[in-house]
């Protein structure tokens, strides 16, 4: 089995800790990136927004995500040991290997399944874990 990532937040409070924690390294990444497109000050007013810098902290901390890779019979042994959380899982289940990563505050696990291309994998996992998990538990009151 294979790790990839970082991030594994147990808590709604860990998870809104992190994602508040990526605020100034959107901004930079933001900025640097404006920068580099040689944007002007009243462009960059103009063109970077809020919501610019919003996606950019979604993604950063989207693309952080511990994500574990292995086999089926791994995965499968993975989740026997973690019954408490739901198994979110896309693909055909007959392809031989997994991508997931476990998203406790929401007591779910969003995985993939995959043949080739690990990379890809990683990133559809991170996607659809911020996308159907963090998203709800970072929009909660």
């Amino acid at each position: 089995m294979e790790t990839r990532g970082f991030l594994a937040p147990e808590t709604r409070a860990d998870t809104v800790d992190a994602f508040e924690s990526m605020e100034p390294a959107a901004q930079t990444v933001t900025k640097e990136v404006a920068k580099a497109m040689a944007f002007d000050r009243e462009e960059y007013r103009d063109r970077v927004t809020e919501e610019v810098v919003t996606t950019a902290r979604d993604a950063l901390f989207a693309s952080l995500l511990e994500v574990h890779l292995g086999s089926k019979a791994e995965f499968e042994q993975w989740t026997a040991g973690h019954g408490d959380l739901a198994v979110n899982l896309e693909g055909n289940e007959h392809v031989d290997r997994r991508a997931w990563h476990p998203i406790p505050a929401a007591e779910a696990v969003a995985a993939v399944t995959f043949h080739e291309q690990p990379d890809a994998a990683v990133a559809t996992v991170q996607r659809q874990a911020f996308g159907r998990f963090y998203r709800e538990l970072l929009d909660q009151d």
